[in-house]
């Protein structure tokens, strides 16, 4: 098998080309009003960070669409941090290398928002209250002072005909438990046990801690 690889600037947009200039030109260092729309109508978003290895993470953080994001100011939002399973592999990132970039969605729609720029955690902080789902306090916060702010197109969602329900064949694969033992095999607990923890229980604890 014969691989050709693309090592120069010149190699890659001589194969893709050069941008358009809105695309050019779409980058920002502020929110607008019409960001601060689509953050408040956002229930979920993918975090990515590297660590100072340059080794990647990417989260996905999810919440009520308009508590997913506080907007403090045009150049710095807040995410709450809800209980999970307490690797923090980005929040561990974030402590030795703050950049990160931020994917918004909007279910339905095919554009995306993207924020990147320099996070820091805090443990507590006077908007936390407003940060509050369900009656919880996040136990933390990341906190993004904002350097670029764009807009993604929707082609890969066409492409993937990601929201159209008549595509989801979520049965096509094994459940969460019987991935969990099959790539954890000297784990503990049994396939049955597996299955009962990630039942009803499972969604009905998402907001307080559990082992």
């Amino acid at each position: 098998m014969t691989w050709t690889d693309i090592t120069t600037i010149e190699q890659l947009e001589g194969l893709i080309g050069r941008p358009a200039y809105r695309a050019a030109h779409k980058v920002r260092a502020a929110l607008l009003p019409i960001d601060r729309e689509w953050l408040a109508a956002s229930p979920f978003c993918v975090l990515a960070t590297a660590d100072d290895q340059g080794r990647c993470d990417a989260s996905p953080k999810g919440d009520p669409p308009g508590q997913l994001v506080h907007v403090l100011n045009d150049r710095t939002i807040a995410i709450a941090e809800r209980p999970g399973n307490r690797r923090a592999d980005g929040y561990h990132n974030v402590l030795v290398n703050p950049h990160v970039g931020i994917n918004f969605f909007v279910p339905g729609r095919g554009d995306t928002l993207r924020i990147n720029g320099r996070a820091r955690l805090l443990s507590d902080a006077d908007f936390f209250d407003r940060l509050e789902v369900k009656g919880h306090h996040p136990i933390l916060a990341l906190v993004v002072e904002i350097e670029e702010v764009s807009y993604h197109c929707a082609k890969a969602f066409m492409r993937s005909q990601l929201w159209h329900p008549e595509t989801w064949r979520p049965d096509a694969l094994p459940s969460v438990a019987a991935i969990s033992k099959a790539t954890i095999p000297d784990s503990p607990e049994t396939l049955e046990q597996l299955e009962a923890y990630y039942g009803p229980a499972y969604e009905q604890g998402i907001y307080t801690q559990t082992t």
